[in-house]
């Protein structure tokens, strides 16, 4: 692929991978990771055969669809087993914490970019207020009341995490 074909690719690539995540997303029932290793083949197989290909949407859905059917019957082939109950795992109730996820997703949806931003920082990496506030650009004040103000906000969208909110803090 010589410089032109590289940058034409690339903007295809910059254009088009939202859609086909999408896509990957859809085929492979919701599963991000999968989702990205489906486009990343497809991609793959797109660039080596780049000046052949008239179509190259068409050419990488085609192949999405494919790899994906082809990951299937290998999954049948190790003799992979689906049973009809998650084992159980003594303390552990997977399906409480699916749901607070699912919730808390949702709640973190209806904050502000600012707020997600800071709790996401503050509780999920684990930086200190000094850190999220040079990553912002803002006082480790604003980081403090903002990470305040989001969590009585998070309590109000979803009364349930309270207990989670709770230790979390």
């Amino acid at each position: 692929m010589d410089a032109e074909d590289e940058r034409v690719f690339r903007e295809f690539v910059a254009a088009r991978s939202p859609a086909l995540m999408r896509l990957g997303f859809l085929l492979t029932g919701g599963d991000q990771h999968a989702a990205e290793d489906l486009v990343q083949a497809a991609l793959a197989k797109l660039a080596g055969r780049w000046r052949r290909v008239a179509a190259p949407e068409a050419y990488a859905r085609q192949t999405m669809y494919r790899q994906n059917i082809s990951w299937w019957r290998t999954a049948v082939r190790r003799g992979e087993v689906v049973r009809d109950a998650v084992p159980d795992v003594p303390g552990f109730d997977r399906t409480h914490q699916s749901e607070l996820r699912l919730v808390l997703r949702d709640a973190l949806a209806r904050l502000t970019a600012r707020q997600r931003a800071v709790l996401v920082l503050r509780y999920f990496e684990d930086l200190p207020d000094h850190e999220v506030a040079r990553l912002l650009g803002c006082s480790v004040g604003t980081v403090r009341s903002t990470a305040h103000r989001s969590l009585a906000r998070l309590r109000q969208l979803a009364p349930e995490l309270a207990q989670e909110l709770e230790a979390a803090v």
